[in-house]
């Protein structure tokens, strides 16, 4: 799991400094989501569990689950992947600057189906009922030995079980949380000795190992965060290779992974990590690909794997990192963990390529464009969640890369006003703005007025006007997507969907696309959360 960091908000020094990592608790059979800090080009971010992700720009990222490590910059925060917070599958960690699960994690740490392994909200209820007097005395009858590799199996539950006694809590709740901890690793050891088989019981006691490194300082020796997590990462391990398609339990390892590469740095030992940890979030998306929480983890794995590798590797995985994030708000608009991560790589990006001269092709999107996409996906988070302090630190920073009044302005392709299926040579290109309350064309004809007397004075005078124009209105649409459509000119198609009919537009390119997609998507999503008064604040001042 990942540690606590403190509020960016409160120790910044001119920019932003990477936001704390929410803590994550252990998830649900489910998943556990936790959420990270991890630095995505050259700038950290630091985020608490809940919230950890740090991007190597200045912009601040947040995770789902895992924490985030500083980058070379140190401008803006990011929030490592915090799980969403509707999601009732992953379990929310705790971070200081953004909002955080209940202090008790909602766990439920075993199946409700297969094989009968006690789950940790049945234990927590027992507990409270008075049913559990000894922890010692637990499921006491002595498992049947099979063979000799069932003598290992028991020698080795004992040594972990060894491992867990150690660990007692900093504060009385703490402690109280671990005895119900160890209490369920012993019903899960009995399960094990029992049916050595038993998945659901490998999977739930990795959880356990998961939750008590949360009771242990990074400091300690003995017992060792470190060593929790590495059995942890041994159960899941052994849980998947009994049941492959156990896409919870990679999700998890992965966490656990993450967390043991953070204890390590920038080391060629935890680029290794960090490796295995983007495989095991990549099993868990192929088995569920709807997860918004291990896309965010994802790619807040490879900003912090971005920050160790040669420089001549660092950009490609800064460009898939920037792919799962957006695969994860396409799942979830709103998911205001994710995009904001998004802004933080993307500023990590821009300043790359400041560094380096800019785009290698034309057909890239500038630095320019990079800092102002950064800049518009921080303002959403912010928009999404006002509340929260690393969203508003950051946004402090990029504020100003903004084409204020407006949230963006750009060029696209388009017909003529109210005839969306004319000729293709009358299709043009023009400048569009977007704000809260939608997308306008601006479109200004110069036109030459010969004077009317030749005799008075010969000469040209030059007059603006303003022709029909297409807008588009944020309460009027209903949703936006790419556009294939062979009927359509060449290029990047957009069609935005309102209760009027389509609006086709086509990109400059297919980047520039994802720019406005995302830009629309997330414009409609903040008004669809009554939430355009504060988007409307930050772009009018």
């Amino acid at each position: 799991m990942s540690s606590a960091g403190g509020d960016p908000s409160e120790s910044q020094t001119g920019a932003i400094q990477p936001a704390a990592a929410a803590e994550a608790e252990v998830p649900v059979p489910d998943t556990k989501e936790i959420e990270n800090t991890s630095s995505a080009n050259e700038q950290p971010i630091d985020v608490s569990k809940e919230e950890t992700a740090t991007t190597q720009s200045n912009p601040e990222q947040v995770e789902d689950e895992i924490t985030t490590t500083e980058s070379d910059h140190n401008p803006i925060q990011s929030d490592y992947g915090a799980p969403s917070d509707s999601d009732p599958k992953t379990h929310e960690s705790r971070e200081p600057g953004v909002e955080s699960s209940d202090s008790e994690p909602n766990l439920k740490l075993g199946k409700e189906e297969g094989s009968r392994t006690f789950t940790m909200r049945e234990l927590l209820n027992e507990m409270k009922n008075g049913e559990v007097h000894n922890n010692n005395n637990v499921d006491s009858e002595p498992a049947t030995p099979h063979s000799q590799d069932s003598t290992q199996h028991i020698d080795q539950n004992n040594a972990t079980m060894e491992l867990l006694d150690s660990v007692t809590g900093a504060d009385e709740e703490g402690r109280s949380r671990q005895r119900i901890l160890t209490f369920a690793a012993k019903r899960y050891a009995n399960a094990l000795e029992r049916n050595p088989d038993d998945y659901d019981a490998l999977y739930n006691w990795a959880l356990v190992l998961q939750e008590s490194a949360d009771n242990v300082s990074p400091d300690s020796v003995s017992p060792s965060k470190d060593a929790l997590l590495e059995e942890a990462c041994k159960k899941y391990e052994a849980a998947t290779h009994l049941c492959p398609t156990l896409n919870d339990a990679y999700y998890n390892w992965a966490i656990a992974i993450s967390d043991r590469a953070k204890m390590r740095g920038r080391t060629k030992e935890a680029e290794e990590l960090w490796k295995q940890a983007t495989k095991n979030y990549e099993k868990a998306v192929h088995l569920n690909w709807n997860s918004p929480q291990a896309l965010n983890n994802w790619g807040l794995a490879l900003q912090e794997l971005s920050a160790i590798v040669p420089a001549r590797e660092k950009q490609n995985i800064v460009k898939t990192a920037i792919s799962k994030f957006r695969a994860a708000i396409q799942l979830q608009f709103d998911f205001h963990r994710a995009i904001y991560n998004l802004g933080t790589v993307l500023y990590g990006l821009a300043e790359d390529l400041s560094r380096t001269g800019g785009p290698i092709n034309g057909k890239e999107v500038s630095p320019n464009e990079l800092y102002s996409q950064s800049a518009i996906y921080i303002a959403a988070a912010h928009a999404l969640k006002p509340n929260y302090s690393v969203y508003t630190s950051a946004l402090k920073l990029v504020r100003s890369m903004l084409p204020l009044p407006h949230l963006k302005v750009g060029y696209l392709t388009a017909p003529p006003a109210g005839n969306p299926i004319a000729p293709h040579s009358d299709w043009k290109r023009s400048q569009f703005v977007l704000n809260h309350e939608g997308l306008q064309q601006i479109v200004k004809v110069e036109q030459r007025h010969l004077s009317q007397n030749l005799s008075s004075q010969s000469g040209d005078t030059m007059s603006t006007t303003t022709k029909p124009a297409i807008r588009v209105d944020v309460h009027d649409i209903t949703s936006v997507s790419i556009c294939a459509d062979l009927t359509l000119p060449p290029g990047a198609g957009l069609c935005i969907d309102t209760i009027h009919g389509p609006v086709f537009l086509i990109a400059d390119s297919w980047e520039y696309l994802d720019g406005w997609l995302d830009a629309i998507r997330l414009v409609y999503t903040i008004f669809a959360r009554r939430k355009s008064d504060v988007l409307a604040g930050i772009i009018t001042g």
